[in-house]
């Protein structure tokens, strides 16, 4: 008895000690930001360290290459970051990648900051989004002026939190200081330069990072990367942040709801408008909309649309183009450090010139079509010169148009084989009068 329990507890051995190796593999959840910071790629990151913990994940790496963003969504990044139970490694690359503005903040939140060759980092001064409004910070300015001296604070928190150069943070808040990776490095702004993950890996072997209070030693150097993407939602967050798209909805939005209104009942231009327009709002809450290039806008698809009632001679039309090319610039006011916010010159000259060749062409020859003289019916024969065929005393037959007709004169007596001209029908009986150069006795 004594013997085989210890048999079974030396198989037992063996089976947990074949087990552990597989059990204690390390995985990384891997997420990716490749644009500007907003509420999509903060939801993101931020289910992206609840999933990674739920899976018993190691680390989150965080490959990151952003111009910058909204500063709320970087607070809650930051705050997500600070406050995560796993350790966050941030890795700007590829190679000419950045993490400007709101990126320099994320980047020094991480628990590990790691550039690759050709990066740059910095240049973390707010800007003003809203119309109209500098964004020099001076006693002139006070709103802004509050915004730098909180971004600098949350610039000093976070270094000091990470035990980073507090000095380098402020600087690049106040002075908009950007570095390359070599001097970030140098500097103390992040811990590791790494050609590619691999190499971050085996940097990070036996690194010891404090994660909320606890000191935890990483070894990831085979770990298995798990790749994370952001579900659809987010994706579609993330699509309608882009201002080239809301510019396109707001037009689609315009046209269709106008649509609608020219022509009742149609109803498909009017679901299809309020629903681009209600989306290209809620895009255009997060960007600098300027008011002026918005009702500019609004007025040249004005001008388009009164083209269709009023003769202009392709005036209206010229009018329209100008002011939709100029709302269009003027739309978003984008200032130094936002120039990600702007719409694409491309797209803007896109939609110009469809709106200009639809209205001009398109609709030109549906007018053309309403004003071409009719060919049939009652309005189609005034007008036309027939031959009498039986005397017209004061009514007869006359042939008009190919076709007998019988037919009326009341100003005087026409004989067979005359002219008349149509001036109109009572019934199914032409009404006729002698051509001009024919007279007749009364």
């Amino acid at each position: 008895m004594h013997f085989r329990g210890i048999l079974l507890s030396l198989l037992l051995f063996i089976v947990f000690s074949g087990a552990t190796p597989l059990s204690g593999q390390q995985r990384i959840l891997s997420v990716t930001i490749d644009g500007s910071i907003n509420p999509a790629s903060a939801k993101y990151l931020h289910d992206a360290i609840e999933e990674a913990q739920q899976m018993g994940m190691s680390a989150v790496l965080l490959r990151l290459n952003t111009p910058g963003g909204l500063l709320q969504s970087t607070r809650e990044i930051v705050r997500d970051f600070l406050e995560s139970p796993l350790p966050v490694i941030v890795y700007v690359a590829p190679g000419g990648s950045q993490a400007a503005s709101a990126g320099a903040f994320i980047t020094m939140a991480a628990h590990v900051a790691a550039m690759a060759p050709g990066t740059n980092i910095g240049a973390a001064h707010p800007v003003t989004i809203a119309e109209g409004q500098s964004n020099i910070a001076d006693s002139s300015n006070v709103p802004l002026s509050k915004a730098t001296n909180d971004a600098a604070a949350f610039a000093r928190s976070i270094a000091e939190e990470r035990g980073r150069n507090r000095d380098w943070a402020e600087a690049s808040v106040r002075q908009s200081a950007a570095i390359t990776e070599t001097e970030a490095l140098r500097l103390n702004v992040i811990d590791l330069v790494a050609r590619d993950e691999k190499d971050l890996l085996a940097q990070l072997e036996g690194r010891r990072v404090a994660v909320r209070g606890d000191t935890i030693t990483l070894s990831l150097i085979d770990a298995e990367i798990v790749q994370r993407d952001m579900s659809f939602q987010q994706e579609l967050l993330d699509v309608l942040s882009d201002p080239n798209i809301a510019y396109i909805l707001l037009m689609l939005g315009m046209y269709g709801l106008f649509f609608e209104l020219y022509n009742p009942g149609a109803i498909f231009p009017g679901v299809v408008g309020g629903i681009c327009l209600i989306l290209a709002f809620y895009s255009m809450n997060t960007l600098p909309v300027n008011y002026a290039g918005l009702a500019l806008i609004l007025f040249g698809v004005i001008l388009f649309i009164l083209e269709v009632k009023i003769v202009s001679h392709g005036l209206l039309s010229v009018g329209g183009v100008v002011s939709l090319f100029l709302g269009s610039i003027m739309l978003i006011d984008t200032q130094p450090g936002l120039e990600f916010l702007e719409i694409s010159t491309t797209v803007i000259l896109a939609v110009t010139l469809c709106s200009a060749a639809f209205f001009l062409f398109v609709v030109g020859k549906g007018i053309a079509a309403q004003r071409k003289k009719p060919t049939t019916g009652s309005e189609g024969l005034r007008g036309e010169i027939g031959t009498v065929l039986e005397d017209l005393d004061p009514e007869g037959a006359v042939f008009v148009h190919g076709e007998r007709w019988k037919a009326r004169c009341t100003s005087a007596t026409v004989p067979a084989g005359a002219r008349v001209t149509v001036h109109g029908m009572a019934g199914f009986v032409l009404i006729v009068e002698p051509t001009d150069d024919t007279q007749y006795s009364a």
